[in-house]
């Protein structure tokens, strides 16, 4: 191991690090990655497990999910500008280190409030590794195959995302609750050791970290979340609107604050860049297309057709199997086509998949329901690798940690307005709710297509030398 994962030392964006270092530092990004974007998905399976063995009421329960969601969302920017001044291996390490003590905490727990504390903390080892996953990537793989790599890592992300309620069942069906916690521990420490050992150290920023700016963005991302997150649970208006309007106050503060900053911590500079802009649009509206489908077909296996959790995850299964299968490929073509092409052919694919599952039969057959999740898959994988390259290779490397925390606000900002839709269109209509968000979804892939296609006209100008 010693000589297959030498000390890190300084990458270059374009050459990236030696064969085979770059392949354990590939495997600690994967293992911590996959970690944090499961995590995101298994507490809502568990959250009845939960409530019931804490003896807590479902509305307090929610903030299992609350607490890791908002620490995550609120923080991301922020240690993303970090990681610029300070490193971003500085960041993932200590992130990762956070993430897997906070793991333990979670499955020590023995009341809500501890529970719901180490999940913050949790949240926010999640955010450090989400936050610089991506800019580390731009530093571990050459120039050529940077595309290669992102594929590789959308495809992480994807698949933990969509398997998370199915691992969740499983565990449960054979242990507790803090099991679905306790994994992480040694997953952790395996992937912190191979991330020591093999992550670059990269350049650094002149600037200074503004606190107040990042206060803000906490404020202005949390509120956003929060109120999103009560819109889900179905919250009344007297809720929502003023956590909506501290997020407008909060938001206004921010952008006077880092007026004029080299390097903002909300990334204004960056969306100036016209490929980067839709690059971000698209992501948000593919990830919120994904949500409404994952939120909603549960609900739509279960009380509508009667189908088991365990059958539910077998049912999901298709989808990411066909992003497994699709990431790779998408991401080797991107290093030779144009993401606008590639994105918006994806997206493309997707809304019509969307479109057949709102169009399923009044009663399915396995089959019925598997292809067409097998092609809602496919547009999602085709999609994902492209996209992250575009929205990379619009910035300079010099900021590749704003755009590094773009990427995964997009992400979780697409995945909580497609979750709170979700419980909008079930307060429409009971009865075809889910078909209803399934409809929406594919308005929203639509969306995303048409703004990929968008950027075969974009025009991004040329990066300013220091």
């Amino acid at each position: 191991m010693a000589n297959a994962a030498p000390s890190p030392g300084t990458a270059d964006s374009a050459d990236g690090l030696p064969a085979e270092t770059r392949r354990w530092a590939i495997i600690a990004i994967a293992i911590a990655v996959g970690m944090a974007t499961l995590d995101t998905a298994i507490a809502n399976t568990a959250l009845p497990a939960i409530a019931v063995d804490l003896h807590a009421s479902p509305a307090a329960s929610v903030w299992i999910v609350n607490a890791y969601q908002l620490a995550m969302v609120a923080t991301l920017l922020p240690l993303a500008a970090l990681g610029e001044i300070v490193g971003y291996r500085r960041v993932y390490l200590g992130g990762l280190a956070l993430f897997t003590l906070a793991s333990l905490a979670c499955a020590m727990s023995s009341s809500l409030p501890t529970l719901a504390g180490a999940r913050v903390l949790q949240g926010l080892g999640a955010s450090a590794i989400m936050s610089v996953n991506t800019a580390l990537l731009r530093f571990i793989y050459p120039s050529r195959l940077l595309g290669r790599g992102l594929g590789f890592n959308s495809l992480i992300v994807a698949v933990a995302f969509a398997v998370g309620p199915t691992v969740a069942s499983v565990i449960l069906s054979v242990s507790t609750w803090p099991a679905l916690f306790a994994v992480n521990v040694p997953l952790g420490l395996v992937a912190f050791f191979l991330a020591y050992r093999a992550l670059p150290e990269t350049t650094r920023a002149s600037h200074g970290f503004d606190i107040w700016v990042a206060l803000f963005n906490v404020g202005a991302f949390g509120m956003l979340i929060l109120a999103l997150g009560e819109a889900t649970h179905r919250a009344g208006f007297a809720k929502v609107v003023p956590e909506l309007a501290a997020a407008l106050i909060f938001g206004a503060l921010l952008l006077r604050r880092q007026a004029g900053h080299p390097a903002p911590m909300l990334p204004v500079d960056l969306f100036r860049r016209p490929m980067f802009a839709l690059s971000t649009l698209t992501a948000i509206c593919s990830f919120a297309a994904q949500g409404l489908a994952f939120v909603s077909l549960p609900f739509y296996f279960e009380t509508v057709l009667g189908r088991s959790q365990v059958e539910t995850g077998f049912l999901m299964t298709p989808w990411p199997v066909v992003v497994a299968m699709m990431g790779p490929i998408a991401g080797r073509l991107s290093d030779r086509y144009s993401a606008g092409v590639l994105g918006g052919i994806g997206m493309a694919t997707l809304c019509v998949g969307m479109t057949l599952l709102a169009l399923l039969p009044q009663h399915p057959s396995v089959f019925n329901i598997g292809w067409r999740m097998a092609v809602c898959g496919a547009g999602f994988g085709f999609f994902q690798a492209p996209n992250l390259k575009a929205i990379m290779g619009s910035a300079p490397a010099s900021r590749s940690g704003g755009a590094s925390g773009m990427v995964a606000t997009a992400r979780l900002l697409g995945q909580t307005t497609g979750a709170a839709l979700v419980a909008l269109c079930f307060t429409i209509s009971s009865s075809h709710g889910a078909a209803l968000a399934l409809a929406v979804g594919a308005v929203f892939a639509g969306s995303a297509s048409v703004a990929s296609f968008s950027r075969l006209f974009a025009i991004t100008p040329p990066f300013a030398t220091p």
